[in-house]
């Protein structure tokens, strides 16, 4: 979105001798150009489109029209809010039935809602904000709510302008598609929101197919927040030393992001990220003067459909570098978004902490420690999960028993 509370202060704060419209435009396109570097920093595919809320109004205005003529939606004291009980089986992805979601809602209710968990579509703007026309008979200018624009901006990119891309299938599932991500936190509200005013407004019986939620983000296990004073940035990682006393190249913080599945929370840390360097570094170091990339191995490409299983697919290639199969090494690395060359990855393994090893033995141990509660505990997925994880990293487990005392015992070693 480019049209929010936040980012009006924003540009009013930066641009305080423009008019909001071109301090707000401003604002977007600095973020936008630095985002775009992080990116491609990062390996990232630029994205075939990037739709700005403020572009597609007349888009929201005609979806808030057909919810209003079809009985989801209404206009109360200049705003336009969706009736969620006009959607049966709200609350379907985050499995919340509606009486829960009453109960923990820890915002005041509005006096002009027909039902509590209703939302808002549209609302008046404030004075000296952006504003258009207003849908629903309203007369006061206004601006879109947060949900709106994503199903507005879906409908047209994914469907409306895909329509001379799309197979007969697609064309047979009309304002449908078939992957939508987000964080996790945005299960509940945004995307109830989004799957019940696109179902209501174009009669589907799903907006997407599949739904992908990343995990949160945290730093040496704590949240990463400006209050805890651990915030960092990507730009931070690539062109600062505020992060384990040195910058560090794109291509280990992909490395490094990828060893965690995207459901599970991400533990930024420097071991972790040094970890990630080294083993680029030794696979680079040992692909050179190797021959070209072959087929992309089975392995590696079933672990990425199964719900795009990425430490699985690393497990699998720490087997191909112990086994010497360069040739489908170096095809996974590209695969994968690596450029499998020395000179894209800056210093030595040695330059990035001479604590390495002592700190990566104790970041396993404990590791390993977690894996024992979760089996002791009966959460074999939890155990399972941390096995892939260090599979990521090249570690194998042996798991045994003590013989004098029965109890469970786990030993493990890098894999060769």
């Amino acid at each position: 979105t480019d049209v929010d509370d936040k980012i009006n202060v924003r540009a009013g704060q930066d641009y305080p001798d423009l008019p909001l419209n071109d301090a707000i435009r401003r604002v977007t396109e600095k973020t936008e150009a630095l985002f775009h570097a992080d990116m491609r920093a990062l390996g990232a595919l630029d994205p075939s489109v990037e739709p700005r809320a403020t572009e597609h109004i007349a888009q929201m205005k005609a979806m808030i029209e057909a919810l209003v003529e079809k009985g989801c939606a209404y206009a109360a004291e200049d705003h336009v809010l969706f009736h969620v009980a006009s959607m049966p089986d709200y609350g379907k992805l985050s499995g919340r039935s509606l009486d829960e979601m009453i109960a923990g809602a820890r915002v005041e209710i509005a006096p002009y809602k027909r039902d509590p968990m209703d939302f808002v579509l549209w609302k008046p703007s404030k004075p000296g904000e952006p504003s258009w026309a207003s849908p629903g008979g309203i007369a006061a200018p206004g601006r879109p709510g947060w949900h709106i624009e994503c199903s507005a901006m879906a409908d047209r990119w994914l469907w409306e302008e895909a329509k001379p891309k799309l197979s007969a299938t697609g064309l047979s599932r009309p304002h449908m598609f078939d992957i939508h991500g987000g964080g996790i936190d945005l299960v509940f509200p945004h995307h109830e929101n989004e799957i019940a005013q696109s179902r209501c407004a174009y009669g589907t019986e799903i907006m997407a197919q599949i739904w992908m939620h990343n995990g949160f983000l945290q730093v040496e296990g704590e949240k990463m927040a400006k209050s805890l004073g651990n915030f960092v940035t990507v730009h931070e990682l690539l062109e600062t030393s505020n992060f384990g006393g040195s910058d560090w190249p794109g291509e280990a913080i992909r490395f490094a992001m990828l060893r965690t599945h995207y459901r599970q929370p991400l533990d930024w840390t420097f071991v972790g990220l040094d970890e990630a360097h080294k083993t680029l570094w030794e696979w680079y170091g040992d692909l050179e003067g190797k021959g070209a990339a072959t087929g992309v191995p089975g392995p590696v490409l079933d672990a990425l459909l199964d719900d795009l299983n990425t430490p699985k697919a690393i497990a699998e290639m720490h087997r191909l570098h112990s086994a010497g199969h360069w040739g489908g090494l170096r095809a996974a690395l590209g695969f994968l978004g690596f450029s499998g060359e020395r000179a894209k990855i800056g210093r030595t393994a040695s330059a990035m902490g001479e604590a390495r090893g002592s700190s990566s033995a104790k970041a396993v141990g404990e590791r390993i420690a977690a894996r024992n509660a979760a089996r002791s505990a009966k959460d074999f997925k939890e155990a399972d999960r941390i096995r892939d994880e260090l599979a990521a990293m090249g570690i194998t487990l042996k798991d045994a028993k003590d013989p004098k005392t029965g109890e469970l015992t786990t030993t493990w070693e890098v894999a060769r």
